[in-house]
């Protein structure tokens, strides 16, 4: 899609235009910048630059075809922060930072997993289309943490089977507002399109079966650290499921976050990392499994959370 128009959340009221878009849409601020210098965004009309400010309840237009179309697999450059955790014949896993996408995509000029591997002479599958070759599963831009990308045509198979088998465990840690409860649960609630917000997706009766499983590791004053298992695989599952439950995750104001809690901390994403993702292994048929830290911006959050900073 080459244009959006959305409404501006009051929550963003008085933030700068790069802020307030990268909050938004889930790129960065650097693109967002860029956005708006092309002259693509307009708010109720009205051409404005980065450092505008918005007021909240304005509407909000932004023509992403401004920026050139991404190559076939996106840029083909190092990433920086992009971790190698296991290398093998058959399979990549990375530890993808926040602010990558995981392949090129209609507006999309940022760096990518695929591009990253291909930058560094990683040969991956060729399934799949051309922008996405090897890519068996996705994070979001603003989530981080651990993927799996195939190398051999046998991998690639083996795995898009498994995942949507799920037969493959995906972990993620979030910090959310408040405290669940119970403090151990099941959200399955099917998922779809928003009804009135393109960008955005929502609890809809007609939407894809989608179940989540949580458990709250520890809280504090303002927030709960939750450890989330996912049996399916749906675009900001567990954004949607944990806003649904009126426990958005910290930081992300598209779906409900305290917009001044997310600056106390210094986020500028939402407080979701993939932390560990375990399948059986393509090629030895042993499991396999992989862990990943917590970022520094995320960990930093955590822990001004737990001395009761914020």
């Amino acid at each position: 899609m080459s244009e959006r128009s959305l409404p501006v959340p009051d929550g963003l009221a008085g933030e700068r235009v790069d802020t307030g878009l990268a909050r938004l849409l889930g790129i960065s601020r650097t693109r967002a910048a860029d956005l708006a210098a092309a002259g693509a965004v307009l708010v109720d009309g009205r051409t404005v630059a980065k450092s505008d400010r918005l007021a909240g309840g304005e509407w909000l237009s932004i023509d992403l075809s401004s920026l050139d179309a991404p190559a076939a697999v996106g840029p083909s450059e190092p990433v920086p922060g992009m971790r190698i955790v296991h290398d093998d014949a058959d399979v990549v896993v990375v530890d993808k930072p926040v602010g990558v996408a995981a392949h090129a995509s209609p507006g999309w000029t940022g760096p990518t997993v695929v591009g990253a591997l291909a930058a560094a002479g990683y040969q991956v599958a060729t399934s799949g289309s051309a922008e996405r070759q090897g890519i068996v599963h996705r994070l979001d831009v603003g989530t981080s943490g651990l993927m799996v990308v195939a190398k051999s045509e046998n991998a690639y198979r083996v795995l898009k089977r498994a995942f949507k088998e799920r037969r493959v465990e995906k972990v993620y840690h979030a910090v959310v507002q408040g405290h669940p409860e119970p403090t151990t649960g099941t959200i399955d609630a099917p998922i779809g399109r928003h009804p009135t917000a393109d960008y955005k997706f929502a609890v809809v009766a007609d939407g894809k079966p989608s179940v989540t499983h949580y458990e709250v590791l520890e809280m504090v004053p303002a927030a709960s650290l939750v450890e989330v298992h996912l049996e399916t695989g749906r675009t900001h599952q567990i954004r949607v499921h944990m806003a649904a439950v009126r426990h958005p995750c910290v930081g992300d104001v598209t779906y409900g976050g305290d917009p001044a809690l997310a600056e106390r901390l210094g986020l500028t994403r939402q407080w979701l990392h993939a932390v560990r993702l375990g399948f059986e292994h393509p090629g030895t048929g042993d499991w396999f499994e992989a862990r990943s830290e917590y970022p520094a911006d995320l960990a930093a959050a955590w822990t001004i959370l737990r001395d009761g900073g914020a």
